[in-house]
This record gives C-alpha cells, structure tokens and sequence, in this order.
C-alpha cells in the first residue's frame, strides 16, 4: 500500500489507497430497493480499450449524482457494463488476425482499470458484456417475444453490396464517393431477405408519450417526434391507363398531407425501386430508366433526398387518370422519392409544392394554382410555389372552400367513390435488425423447407457463435460458411435444415440492457418482474446527444412491447434524460492544407504556425478526437494531479449539458483549490480539531443563535448558504454541477477566513459540512480529509446536511446605492427594513449628500434587500 506524507497532498497515493479500502469493503453494493430505491445510469461504452473525456464527463456526472443520492439516504443502483459487439471487433479480426471476443476481451479489461481509477461508485458486481452468452442468451429469447407477439418478421430490403469482395457492407464501410471502404469498389444496391421489428405498430404510443417525458430535454423530445412524423391525410388511388387511354385496371397510390391540392396535380411520380416501374416503362424508354435506375443505386438515401442538392428524374412513357378532374397526367420516376416511405409515389404539385415547382421548372412540366390567399390573385405566385393554406380554385365543386374544409370534403368524396381514404401515416419505417456479420448476437431461428422459420427452442439458447473464426472480410457472411455451425436438424420435424446466419442489429443489445442491471444473476429469465419494477424506470439517465433518436427510441420501445408481453408494470424506461456536452480540445489547423498539426508541434502559441511550412494556423475548440490531434489522454491528468482534479475541472468547467472546453490552466486551478483544502482540514488538525463526537449540521436548533459571536454567525450563515445553494444545484432533474462547485470555492473561503476566530462547536459543524458537501465532488480527498478529523465511519457513508433557516437571517446587510445606474456607494441597514426606510436612510446617507449635491432626486427606485437608485 502506498505510503503518504500527512503534510502533503498526494492525490495519486491517497487515491489508490482509497480504491482499494472501497473494493475491500464492497462499499458500492447495490442494497436492496427499500422504500426510496434511486438508479442513477450512464449510457454504457463501446469497449474501444481507451477512455477518453467524453467518456470522463459523462461518467463523472452521473457518478456526483449517485453519491448525492445515496447521502441523501436512497437505495442507489449504479451500475457498469459494455455495448460490446459491433464492427470494429470484426475488423480487427480481419487485420490483425484476433479472435473478435477475446481483443473486446481485452479492451473491457483495459477501460474497467482506467474507469475505476477515477473513483466511480459503480457496482461491479452487476458489470455485464452484451458479446457474453450469459448476456445474448437473453437478448435471443426477447426476440422470441417479438417473433411470438407477431411483431418480427422478414422482408426483401436493399443493402450495400461489395461486387469485388462479394460482401455486404455496413454503411459506415461506405464512403463518401459510394465505394467499400476496402475494395475500392463502386457499391451496389442489392435485395436480400432481412429481418424487422414492427416499430411502426407502436408510432402513435411512442409519438403520444413524449408528453409524460417532462424530465427530458425539449430539445430531445421534438426530435424523436420528428422522427417518428405522424402525417395525417389521405390515400387516394390514380387509375393506370393504357396507350389508347383506357384504364387498366391497375392503379397508382399515393399518400398526401394536402388532398386539398389534388386538382392542380401535373404528373405523378414512382421511387425508381418501386414495384410496377418496369411494368409501366415503355419499351422506347427502357434504357434510359434502366440507366437513371442504376445511377440512383449507387446514392445513399440521404443524397437524394439532401434539400439543397438538384432533383432528377425520367417519364416511363405511360400515363395515369386523375380521378377527381378525369386529366391525364404523366407518370415519372425520380431519386427524390423512396420506395419505403408511405407508397412509394408522390403526386406533383407544382404550384403548390416548392420541390415540385422546382423540378417541374427543370423538366417543363405544367403547373396549375388550386389555392390562393383569400382575395389575392391566381396569377401572384408564378415564380414560386404557394404552400400555405388559403382558398381553392380550379378545383370544381370546391371552389372557394378554405383549405381546411376542402381536405375534409375531397377525403369524404374519394371514401365514396372509391378513390381513396382518409390515413394517419408515419415518417417512421419498421426497424432492419439483419445484419450479415458474425460479431453479433445470432437471431434464434431455423429455416426448414417443410416448416418454413422455426424458432430455436428456449431450452437450446443461447445459439452461440462459434469461436475461432477465419475471417478475410470478402464473401458471405463467416457464420454462413461454417458448416457445422449452420446446418442443423429443424426443430420440429428433425428434417436437415439451416441456422439463420444474420447477426442483430447492435441496438438490440442496448434496448434493453438497463433492464439486466437490475437482476443480472437471474439463470431463469433476463430479469425479474418484481425486480424491475422496483428499480425501474430509471432515474436518472446521462448520455451524449447523438443518441437522442436511435438508442433512445428503441430502448422506448422495448419497453412498451415488454409491458404488454406481461414482463414490464411501467411505460417508459427513462424518468429524466440528461444530455451532456462534447468536450473540446484546444485545435491547430492549417487553412491551406486542411491538415490538422497536433499542439506540441507548435512552437509559440501565440503566435501559431505549421512547422513545416511556416503557415499561419487557425486555432478554435472543437470536439476531441484522434484526428485531430487535439485530444488529451485522461491517464495523463491523474497521473499529473490525480482524478479528483480531473473530476472537478470537468464538473466545473461548463454546466454538464454545454460543451466543455479543455484548459490546462483550469485543470492546475482545480489542483490548487484541493491543495487549499487539505491545508484547511490540516491546520484545523493541528489545532486540535476533530469531528469525533461532533454534532453534524442537520437543520434549525442546532447552535442558538443568541450565544454565538458575530463571527460565528458570520461563519455559520456562510455554512448553511452553501448547504442550501448546492442543494438546490444538485436538485433532481437541475444538476447545476459546476455552481455546486463554485459554493464549495466560495465556503473554502469563508472557512479559510474564519475557522480559526470561532468556537469548537461551529468549527466542527463547518468542517464537518465541507467534507460532505466535498464528497460527492471529489470522494478520495473527501475520505481522506474525515479520516483525519477522525470522523467515524466513510464519508460516503453519513448523511447529506441540511440548512439552518435560522442560520441564514441577517440582522443587517449591506444596501448598494446608486446615482443614475452608477454605483455610489453602500450603506448598513436593518435586513427587516421595508421599502420606505431604506429610502429614508438612502437619501440622508452620506452618498446622497454628496452625489445629490442638496437636490431631492426625481425618483427613487429601490429593490428591497439589494439597492437603492437615486435619479436626479
């Protein structure tokens, strides 16, 4: 055990020495919920193998809010783990030629030491890796629930394939000019049958329930409901016609938001994916929609439909009936549509519709006004798109009709006719979960030629993947050439029959791991009821913004289909969401070049140049990472001055929701700050002070007020209104992190002051509050400090103190006055002093006689407690 010396702060020895005792005396166990069960969580990592300040940021926060609840006398569950599967271990894999599991293996191993020595009250006991089989055994039999409930199912869907290395790709394997990341290839577009979950079916609890998320950012709940983009309109249907113009019998159908413009439709418009494009090409254009087909192909989604770039498109050559007017307009097929949102086809508005206008200017395609502002002219918007609501013309029956009664009176009339219906449609699609990896979770089922998909019986999971695997990153899937592995006997009829070979979606690991946390010993089941409902939903939850869609939404999810599968007694898995900001490191950039030059390679800061060749450089925060040289390693920092100042710089720098931005001089002052308070409690020892036996600050009544000095008081008003400042920084929900620290600066201070010029008893009750308060913050020093005032038991172990109101009453305070808005001076008086005897004592001060000058002020303006503003 390191050796410290007691005249010293020696943050590294003190710290290793505390993480030990902590470990020894399992001091963050999780304890049974009782009646106040708290479960404070970070978003779990990916095991890259290093930490880095994001990482500290985000796990420090939450660690300062589980102490704080656990001082305050909750039940705190606070727990680890790792979203462990995933790509990067695949290709590592295939670079290095490592077994997947055991390089993640080894990076949990590495990120567990560098976690635990920042002094994180995590309970390790609970620790748990989603690539472990006593962990994706579970994440299989939730599938099963979906698979049982009707809501997985499978569906040909388009993925990005390697035509050189005849693989797929994930997208991130893509760049940005279309090629695979490896091969260099061009990639294609191809169909393969994939597997979904029914997200869709629960669009509208998932959109309706943001409501009850009241302790979630705004922010986060408008763009979940962006997502998820409930439309409501109609469905209405355009009959086919054949080169006669006969109808067809087929007919086309689209999905509008404004039924009210139906008949100022000009053309209507395919996906180039969509099912009927060959059907309905004529022959003379089949190779100029084959090759706008393939072009589109080779574009991601976000390409297409990206506002700022040109839409492109080709008639097939056929044509459509518009039923409510009986035109004929023409049929297209463009890149800006998508073959799996609504129908698949759009009708084009021009005049109506800026994107349509646009592309509709670019392809001569006729445009036609249907709705104007009430009184304005049909002929005022020809050079844009009118997309407001207004009143109809040109529109038949319904001319004059305001748009809102005219989409009412077209969706009635389609529903009798028979050319549509009213629909509710949703910008959100069924979520792929396939994935054609082998670092994944297998998805639990057979395919027999007699019995089609065959669910792996519960007693056989977990379906393991094998170890050991060659990979080359070319051809199928590793799982699907593994013979032994993929060919099986059906489970129900014993026919020979094939493992399914995709992988899930590593999202389904993290949808519902906060659910294993809180049973993650169970053998018989992924959790508990009774266990879950008494820890969850949970608490608190901190993670980065990039996860407000995607994680967040699926692990919403989870929950609900969960609930009604009879596992779950709750509706949301996240009481309260906080989203912390992005650490930035200090950034050198050549504008010329573009190359980014790591700090240590320029000369004088202050003067920033490329030294190679001499270029001025940019200097600006952005977010650290390894690119961009601008990262700081967070080894270094303890190393240099130990976690609990990396700790508090990072709580103390910026309000955990905004970005930080990395200082090193910042850092040092941390560092001094706790220097100062070791040489507080240090010569408060000296002087014989101890916390044995001492009474702790809990509230009114604790030391009257009528015998103590004017400087205890003074001292005890300091203690109580840091008590109460930082309770109300660290209130649920408001975690104003970095003022809680700056009272503990502000109390130091006062202590600093005035420890030494008060009796023992406020002396004890002043030191006894600051290593409390302290704790949370900064928990190793916090120990050390109670151990030398010989406090009994661990620091994180007592109670959370509360403010003495009476301690907070002043007989007098100090009154600003000012002249004009300008401070004069100030001035002592009653605090109980009402508005007209301060005026009465601002105006015959001594300030007024000379500013004033002997003339009485035009007005007087006080603020009671706080001001006085005399305006000659």
């Amino acid at each position: 055990m390191a050796v410290t010396d007691p005249s010293r702060y020696q943050p590294q020895a003190i710290e290793e020495r505390w993480q030990a005792r902590w470990q020894e005396q399992r001091l963050h166990a999780t304890p049974e919920p009782g009646e106040s069960p708290y479960y404070a969580l970070s978003m779990f990592p990916y095991p890259s193998g290093n930490l880095h300040m994001g990482h500290v940021r985000n796990y420090v926060i939450t660690d300062v809010i589980a102490r704080v609840q656990r001082l305050r006398g909750r039940q705190v569950l606070h727990p680890m783990g790792w979203d462990a599967f995933g790509l990067p271990a695949e290709n590592a894999a295939i670079e290095r030629g490592i077994d997947p599991g055991d390089w993640t293996d080894s990076n949990i191993a590495q990120m567990r030491r560098q976690l635990q020595r920042l002094g994180l009250s995590i309970d390790w006991d609970r620790e748990l890796a989603t690539c472990h089989s006593t962990y994706y055994r579970w994440t299989q039999w939730l599938f099963l629930q979906f698979l049982d409930g009707g809501l997985a199912y499978q569906k040909d869907a388009t993925v990005n394939w390697d035509p050189i290395d005849q693989t797929v790709l994930a997208n991130e394997q893509v760049d940005g000019e279309g090629r695979s990341w490896r091969s260099g290839a061009l990639v294609e577009k191809r169909k393969l049958r994939q597997w979904f979950l029914k997200i869709t079916d629960y669009a509208d609890a998932l959109l309706d329930d943001l409501k009850l998320l009241e302790g979630w950012p705004e922010r986060v709940r408008t763009m979940q409901a962006n997502w998820i983009g409930r439309s409501v309109g109609a469905e209405l249907r355009f009959p086919v016609l054949d080169g006669e113009g006969a109808e067809t019998g087929e007919a086309i159908t689209v999905f509008t938001t404004r039924p009210d413009t139906v008949f100022g439709v000009s053309y209507l418009v395919l996906a180039p994916e969509h099912s009927l494009v060959a059907a309905l090409t004529i022959p003379e254009q089949e190779p100029a929609v084959a090759a706008f087909q393939d072009r589109v192909s080779r574009q991601s989604e976000q390409e297409r439909t990206a506002e700022d770039k040109p839409k492109q498109g080709i008639p097939l050559g056929t044509s459509v009936r518009n039923p409510f007017n009986g035109e004929t307009i023409p049929l297209w097929i463009a890149d800006y549509v998508l073959a799996d949102y609504g129908t698949g086809a759009v009708m084009g508005v021009p005049a109506h519709d800026q994107r349509d206008f646009v592309f509709s200017r670019r392809y001569e395609l006729p445009v036609r006004q249907v709705i104007v502002p009430a009184g304005a002219d049909e002929h005022a918007f020809e050079g844009g798109a009118w997309t407001e609501a207004g009143v109809l013309i040109h529109s038949g029956a319904f001319d004059g009709v305001p748009s809102k009664e005219a989409k009412a009176g077209i969706i009635a009339l389609a529903e009798q006719q028979g050319w549509g219906q009213g629909r509710v449609q949703f910008r959100l699609r069924d979520w792929l979960i396939s994935r054609q990896r082998y670092w994944g979770c297998p998805i639990p089922v057979i395919h027999c030629d007699h019995c089609g998909v065959v669910p792996v019986p519960e007693e056989q999971l977990p379906v393991e993947l094998p170890r050991n695997v060659a990979f080359s990153g070319k051809g199928a899937s590793p799982l699907a050439q593994l013979k032994d592995w993929a060919e099986v006997p059906c489970p129900s009829c014993g026919a020979p029959a094939r493992r399914e070979s995709d992988t899930m979606d590593t999202f389904i690991c993290s949808s519902w791991y906060y659910l294993r946390y809180c049973d993650p010993h169970n053998t018989s089941l992924p959790f508990g009821r009774e266990a879950a409902d008494r820890w969850l939903p949970v608490d608190q939850y901190v993670g980065g913004i990039e996860h407000a869609i995607l994680h967040l939404l699926y692990s919403r999810f989870f929950t609900k289909v969960l609930r009604d599968r009879g596992l779950l007694g709750f509706d949301e898995p996240f009481l309260r969401l906080l989203t912390q900001g992005m650490v930035q490191g200090i950034t050198y950039k050549n504008p010329h070049t573009g190359k980014y030059i790591p700090p240590a390679e320029v000369a004088d800061p202050s003067d920033p140049r490329d030294p190679l060749t001499g270029e001025v450089l940019e200097v600006f925060y952005e977010k650290m990472s390894k690119s961009k040289h601008n990262g700081v390693d967070p080894a270094v920092v303890i190393d240099r001055y130990g976690a609990d100042t990396a700790r508090m710089f990072i709580l103390f720098k910026a309000p955990p929701e905004k970005d930080l931005e990395w200082d090193d001089a910042d850092v040092e002052g941390q560092f001094r700050f706790l220097q100062r308070l070791w040489r507080l409690v240090e010569g408060a020892v000296e002087r014989g002070l101890s916390l044995e036996a001492a009474p702790r600050p809990s509230g009114p009544g604790l030391l009257g007020s009528a015998d103590l000095t004017p400087q205890e008081q003074e001292l005890r008003r300091a203690v109580h209104t840091a008590i109460a400042a930082i309770d109300h920084d660290l209130a649920d929900g408001a975690y104003q992190l970095n003022t809680a620290v700056s009272e503990l600066m502000k109390l130091s201070n006062a202590m600093a002051g005035g420890l030494e010029s008060v009796g023992e008893p406020v002396a004890q009750e002043a030191l006894h509050a600051l290593v409390v308060l302290l704790a949370p913050f900064a928990p190793h020093l916090a120990e050390e400090l109670w151990l030398k005032l010989g406090g009994g038991g661990s620091v994180h172990q007592q109670r959370w103190p509360s403010a003495d109101g009476s301690a907070l009453v002043r007989d007098s305070l100090e009154l600003v006055i000012q002249v004009k808005g300008k401070v004069r001076g100030s001035l002592t008086v009653p605090a109980d002093a009402d508005a007209a005897t301060l005026e009465r004592l601002a105006l015959g001060s001594d300030v007024a006689l000379k500013w004033l000058e002997g003339q009485p002020p035009r007005r007087v303006i006080v603020v009671p407690g706080k001001l006085v503003n005399l305006v000659p």
